[in-house]
């Protein structure tokens, strides 16, 4: 596992900060939705309780509206502008609901949940272990869980070009599909399938790729990034090394996507406690009958 680390005040604030712009730079999300979407043919039943994790300004929670009318969608995210910007979201009939919540301690009840969904969130959470003891926590025995990261090739040129000037931390660092897997093995969730879908997108100048991602909100927020000031001499450094990496004239940023997705416990099944124990769940109606000594 990385040894990364996100300052989630920083995070927050970065969220906060883009939710009005962020639905002008969201095309990679766009695409990697469609594809979660596919996903959830594998979810045979009729959902009671959907949950959108890292929903952001609510696309995906809408179009799980869409998909599900009678279930409740709960679009969750602890960037309180971005559930405002939610609001606005166009759905058919009734709306979904808007939680500001943190993904890590999730305000439901255990085994409650059918669906729980995520569009490139989790890469904003270190404790990927905890993480996905939550997710656990929640869902319904055989309730579905489905999700996109990123992957540690995204902006992979970035990096090589801040490599050149110094060796600060000046783009996050993303876990492997193979981590992603044994953790969601160790978490306990059930038949987990994960694929990798790479991207690569084409800019006139680097300064257009970081536009981009400052109207994302998805700007550097390592725990241990530089305090002070960059200084002009290093950002130059920084554009001229990406210049050389032009291609048919153009700049490349690549993105590497994780899917997967998983199912909920069976009853009984144990899950993994933050404080490093386990612990096991039975419905009552197993224990009638049992002798009593």
């Amino acid at each position: 596992m990385s040894n990364f680390r996100v300052d989630k005040r920083q995070l927050r604030r970065h969220f906060s900060a883009a939710a009005q712009s962020y639905a002008q730079h969201d095309t990679l999300q766009r695409q990697v939705q469609t594809l979660l979407l596919e996903r959830l043919d594998f979810y045979l039943e009729l959902p009671a309780r959907v949950v959108d994790v890292g929903a952001g300004p609510g696309r995906g929670s809408a179009q799980l509206k869409k998909r599900w009318p009678k279930a409740q969608v709960l679009a969750l995210d602890n960037a309180l502008p971005m559930l405002r910007a939610a609001q606005r979201q166009p759905v058919w009939r009734k709306s979904f609901q808007r939680v500001c919540a943190d993904a890590m301690q999730l305000p439901l009840p255990d085994h409650c949940v059918d669906v729980l969904h995520a569009n490139l969130c989790f890469q904003w959470i270190d404790e990927l272990d905890a993480l996905l003891g939550e997710c656990m926590r929640v869902l319904k025995e055989n309730g579905l869980l489905v999700f996109s990261t990123l992957g540690p090739d995204t902006l992979k040129e970035l990096r090589a070009a801040w490599a050149v000037v110094d060796n600060q931390v000046h783009v996050s660092q993303f876990l492997d599909m193979h981590d992603i897997g044994d953790a969601m093995l160790r978490a306990g969730l059930r038949d987990p399938v994960l694929d990798v879908e790479r991207f690569t997108y084409t800019y006139s100048e680097p300064r257009e790729l970081l536009q981009n991602l400052r109207g994302l909100g998805a700007t550097n927020t390592a725990a241990n990034r530089s305090r002070s000031l960059l200084g002009r001499g290093r950002y130059r450094a920084m554009l001229a090394a990406y210049e050389t990496m032009r291609v048919n004239g153009r700049i490349p940023a690549s993105w590497e996507v994780v899917m997967a997705h998983a199912w909920g416990p069976s009853s009984g099944q144990s899950r993994r406690l933050s404080s490093g124990g386990e612990i096991a769940s039975f419905s009552i109606d197993t224990l009638r009958g049992s002798r009593r000594l």
